[in-house]
């Protein structure tokens, strides 16, 4: 066990001042600690100093946060309920950073042992032949987190181990310990080991996972192996009540020391912080357009027409804002304005956030009685959010020079293939728009770009709240005119 060579991942170079046998490690004032108690001794730290503690997590600062907290102090195993798209995996994968940036291990452990903390016969029996001219290895904090998504096909081999065919092959009896092969979790000794969607787990091999919790130690295929495994063991799952696919054990839930409910953003703003914070964007989308998605996530969250034991994942926005910059992409390339002003003219409106009703609609659980209507509720949804974003952003503003521009059946023609500056072109000078510049935060030395996509905000907000007319015409183009 202690002599077969790991592993096939790359780790980070260790620095070169750090001890490299067994004596210069005692002799640096090296000491042994578990995993536990290495997370909260480096959260305590953290605490202390104000560092922060979890990178990347947005919007659990008062609610999950103080929960995982406590539960490292505590020292316990921890599994995540909640919905789909709350982060649970990036909150898990955050763990790490608490861990020491560099442990010793023991040259060729596939357990990853510690030199001052031996667990296996055959790493006793090195370490006690070498002494202090034992070669201490080291571990990088990122090689010490293992993961595995449940799935039906899961085994107990895959997780725990099983007997190695190609090592009975070379002599050994059925009875050495050597003949095993170790599975994921105790390759994971030593670190923090991640089960995704815990209940699509098998409950037989579930069962497998009681000793690891509780005695802290493995057993394959009838061995008696006494292995101290030293690991933080994390899950993750939807809430019991509503998923169809499996349920956790209740021996197993017993076991975990704290279960910790996650959850969608509790406001607009931690809505709109996630998707600034997650989304790739090929162009430019002004805050505005941001802030209309964010609502329209939180609206489609809360509709009574979807089917709210699914959720609607975080993803479903970030996807939004990434389809609205390609939108205005897309135009700025096909109107050849993308190579010379990218910056001016690839800037998302809200008319381009129409697409997403339907590229984004597979991310949307509807209830059994809503078939065929999606893309309309979705639409409806958009509008609504449109409009309290207009309501919100724009109130008390005079906005009488952008109704004056279609007067005496005049009307401004936009859409997803008409250019920011022949938006502009068409209304020309008009009264009030540097106060909406100003509202939107554009400032008053906006691009073409960003002068348009403020520009058709305050037409379609003018038509959402009935000041203004809308036809789409079957090209895909919009004209705003004066109520029929």
């Amino acid at each position: 066990m202690g002599g077969v060579s790991e592993s096939s991942s790359v780790s980070p170079l260790p620095p070169a001042d750090l001890p490299a046998t067994l004596g210069a490690l005692r002799a640096a004032g090296h000491r042994y600690r578990t995993v536990k108690q290495e997370l909260r001794d480096n959260l305590r730290a953290r605490m202390r100093d104000g560092a922060p503690r979890f990178a990347g997590i947005v919007g659990y600062d008062d609610t999950v946060l103080p929960e995982v907290e406590r539960a490292l102090l505590a020292g316990h195993d921890m599994v995540l309920l909640g919905e789909r798209g709350q982060g649970k995996t990036r909150l898990i994968r955050s763990l790490v950073t608490l861990l020491d940036e560099w442990t010793p291990v023991i040259v060729g452990s596939v357990l990853n042992e510690h030199p001052l903390h031996p667990v296996t016969p055959a790493s006793r029996a090195l370490v006690a032949e070498a002494g202090d001219d034992l070669p201490v290895g080291w571990l990088h904090r990122s090689m010490r987190y293992g993961e595995k998504l449940a799935t039906p096909d899961t085994s107990v081999g895959d997780l725990i181990g099983d007997v190695d065919p190609v090592r009975l092959a070379q002599g050994r009896t059925l009875g050495d310990p050597e003949t095993i092969h170790f599975g994921l979790v105790p390759r994971t000794n030593r670190g923090i080991f991640a089960v995704n969607e815990l209940p699509d787990l098998a409950e037989r091999i579930q069962v497998a996972l009681l000793n690891v919790l509780e005695e802290r130690d493995i057993q394959v295929r009838g061995y008696q192996l006494r292995l101290p495994l030293d690991l933080l063991l994390v899950a993750s799952a939807n809430p019991e009540d509503y998923t169809n696919r499996g349920r956790i054990i209740t021996p197993l839930k017993d076991r975990f020391g704290a279960e910790i409910r996650t959850h969608y953003p509790t406001d607009l703003e931690l809505e709109l912080a996630l998707i600034r914070q997650e989304a790739d964007l090929v162009a430019e989308v002004p805050e505005h357009v941001l802030e209309v998605l964010a609502r329209f996530a939180r609206a489609v969250r809360e509709s009574p027409s979807v089917d709210p034991r699914s959720g609607v994942s975080a993803r479903f926005a970030i996807a939004a804002a990434e389809t609205v910059a390609a939108a205005a992409l897309r135009r700025a390339c096909l109107l050849g304005t993308d190579s010379e002003l990218p910056s001016a003219e690839a800037v998302a409106r809200v008319g381009d956030a129409v697409s997403v009703t339907s590229t984004l609609r597979g991310k949307v659980e509807f209830e059994s009685g809503e078939e065929g209507r999606e893309v309309e509720l979705l639409g409806h949804l958009l509008r609504t959010a449109n409009a309290e974003t207009f309501r919100a952003r724009l109130a008390g503003l005079d906005l009488s020079g952008f109704t004056a521009l279609v007067e005496e059946g005049q009307a401004v023609e936009t859409g997803e293939l008409v250019s920011a500056a022949d938006l502009l072109r068409q209304v020309g000078t008009v009264p009030g728009l540097a106060k909406v510049l100003d509202r939107l935060g554009i400032g008053d030395a906006p691009t073409t770009g960003q002068a348009a996509a403020a520009v058709e905000f305050v037409l379609e907000g003018l038509y959402l709240s009935r000041r203004l007319g809308k036809d789409v015409t079957d090209g895909g183009r919009t004209r705003y005119g004066g109520r029929d």
